[in-house]
């Protein structure tokens, strides 16, 4: 349980009511109050309230009325009533009309009403986790039919050309075309190198915990512009790096070369064919708070209307040279797991520029 006080918002048309609840429980506690139902909705629009506890003889609305009124639009709050008198009637309506999770009466006592406080808030917190574990399921499901969908493309696509290569160096037996053969051949291979590193990059990326260092990005940067340099495509590439780095920066290391390998094989992959000036560039500014990253390019660029999916799962902006389509999501994910942010800036023809915002870890 989380060591943060509890939130109860406590209603109750009676003033000097609320003020007494106040002061026995702000200690242990963090208490909202207000004085009617309409008051309650108010405050329930602004702020999460994981407990209500109403008392059931109000004017205008009674506990039972509000609970189901709002049971609907906050399902998982927890809700206990109070009353001051004894009614087996108002203690099944309330159970079956307004779904509370305890009846207590009133004068309270303060021992009883913390041990219901804390009894309803275990249960909410394990409703909020269940939630959470279930999005998670869901996500998870819907990445592994993708996974699947695409895996008989990306991974039996290259496998079927080059056996279909194969097949065709045999039938014509010409010498003079082996070193186109061996061209296409190769561009197949690594189509597939390609899908199974990034897929080898989703894994780490989601199986391994943050392992947070001192990291020199300048020298990362290099690292990563030197494992790329003598790429077939990068070779009329002009490199660009600029690092202003004075204090330290703490992050993952392994999710940052994540995210630095993508984006700059993508800035490769991508470039214009037709450009004599191509050119892809790293700027970083570095500050106690965290660091501005910024890696572009002179490329083909990315049409507005594409912009808003690059960052799903196998999705792919453009049929130009090849990609797996799964590079930009694992950037977006490892981005979001060491709690950054990640903006696009495209225009068609003349180029991309990916801007991410990483805090300084502590």
């Amino acid at each position: 349980m989380s060591s943060k006080k509890i939130r109860i918002l406590y209603i109750d048309d009676e003033r000097h009511n609320l003020y007494a609840f106040r002061a026995a429980f702000r200690i242990d506690f963090e208490i909202l109050l207000a004085e009617s139902a309409e008051e309650a909705r108010e405050i329930l629009k602004e702020k999460e309230v994981p407990i209500i506890i109403a008392d059931q003889r109000m004017p205008r609305e009674t506990g039972i009325e509000f609970f189901e009124s709002i049971k609907d639009q906050y399902p998982y709050t927890m809700r206990i009533l109070l009353t001051g008198y004894t009614d087996i009637q108002a203690v099944i309506s309330a159970v079956n009309v307004g779904n509370i999770f305890r009846y207590l009466q009133k004068p309270w006592n303060e021992e009883e009403i913390k041990a219901a406080v804390q009894s309803a808030f275990e249960v909410y917190d394990s409703r909020v986790q269940l939630i959470e574990k279930q999005k998670e399921l869901e996500k998870a499901y819907g990445e592994l039919d993708k996974f699947v969908y695409s895996a008989s493309h990306d991974l039996r696509s290259p496998l079927m050309s080059i056996l279909g290569i194969i097949k065709l160096a045999r039938i014509e037996q010409d010498h003079n075309s082996t070193e186109q053969y061996f061209s296409m051949i190769e561009e197949s291979v690594l189509r597939l190198d390609e899908f199974i590193k990034n897929i080898i990059s989703y894994y780490k990326n989601n199986r391994i915990e943050n392992e947070i260092t001192s990291i020199d990005l300048k020298a990362l940067s290099e690292e990563i512009i030197d494992a790329n340099r003598y790429q077939e495509l990068a070779k009329s590439i002009q490199f660009e790096l600029d690092v202003q780095q004075t204090v330290a920066f703490r992050s993952d290391i392994l999710k940052l070369k994540i995210i630095f390998s993508n984006l700059v094989s993508n800035a490769i992959k991508y470039q214009s064919p037709n450009k004599s000036d191509k050119k892809l560039w790293i700027h970083i500014q570095v500050n106690r708070d965290g660091a501005r990253i910024e890696i572009g390019d002179n490329g083909i660029g990315i049409a507005l209307t594409e912009q808003e999916n690059i960052f799903k799962m196998f999705f792919r902006a453009t049929n130009h040279n090849f990609g797996s389509g799964i590079g930009l999501y694992i950037v977006k994910d490892a981005v979001s797991r060491l709690n950054g942010k990640i903006y696009v800036d495209s225009e068609v023809g003349r180029g991309t520029i990916f801007r991410i915002d990483l805090p300084n870890i502590s």
